[in-house]
């Protein structure tokens, strides 16, 4: 039986080798999810899910409402070299304080200003996390919910932000294996993400802020972790 972890490292390789002999160079666009899932004969979930890897390697990145560019992987792999070990030192207390001191900032930014093809765009998302909770597929389910977060980072327009929510989609990544050992918890996840996309489609920031500390509260107690955070107010 051919698992779609198997199919996601197949499809990494092809793409790593297509890149490496030039057939898309540094700064150039990756075609779009549907044409390039055709081409290789998958499912866009397993695509998405090979583009993450592809991420974390530093050979790609995505940008919502844009598609996939390739990067330079010398560059950055000589910048980008501290920034992946200090992630890869962190735990998942350490990961989780990170996301809780900016997420919540990030969506409630984001709120004031998207535009309805951005929550468009985030509600798709949001309905691959549901197709891959029906299907019980864990994998598609992860890779949908790393995407939608993701999205979420890139739609601040604030420059400065931009380096500082890199190292956050990375340690997101770096949860990722938590995330998969816990497939009974992407209902709840995608409930919470669901109130979240809500309240920015109404434009209340402060609730899209609220809803975000709680997602991340609730992501800890799932993996057993209390959050040492000195809003204890919002537990609850």
């Amino acid at each position: 039986m051919i698992t779609t972890s198997t199919v996601v490292n197949s499809v990494v390789e092809k793409l790593r080798a297509a890149l490496a002999r030039g057939q898309w160079r540094s700064g150039e666009m990756l075609p779009g999810q549907r044409e390039l899932a055709e081409q290789l004969g998958i499912s866009r979930p397993s695509l998405r899910e090979a583009v993450i890897v592809l991420e974390t390697l530093g050979l790609v990145r995505s940008m919502p409402g844009k598609g996939v560019v390739v990067l330079d992987a010398q560059a950055s792999d000589s910048h980008g070299q501290s920034h992946d070990s200090a992630v890869a030192g962190a735990s998942l207390e350490d990961v989780l304080q990170l996301r809780y001191t900016l997420e919540p900032f990030i969506v409630g930014l984001v709120a004031q200003s998207i535009s309805s093809k951005e929550v468009g765009q985030l509600r798709l998302t949001l309905m691959d996390m549901r197709e891959a909770l029906d299907a019980g597929d864990s994998e598609a389910g992860v890779s949908a919910y790393i995407a939608f977060h993701e999205e979420l980072f890139t739609l601040t327009s604030n420059p400065i932000f931009q380096s500082v929510v890199q190292q956050t989609s990375n340690a997101l990544k770096q949860s990722a294996e938590v995330l998969r050992n816990s497939p009974e918890h992407l209902a709840e996840r995608l409930a919470e993400n669901e109130a979240v996309v809500r309240a920015i489609r109404s434009k209340n920031s402060a609730q899209a802020s609220a809803e975000m500390r709680r997602h991340i509260l609730r992501e800890g107690q799932r993996m057993g972790i209390a959050l040492n955070i000195p809003e204890d107010n919002l537990s609850n």
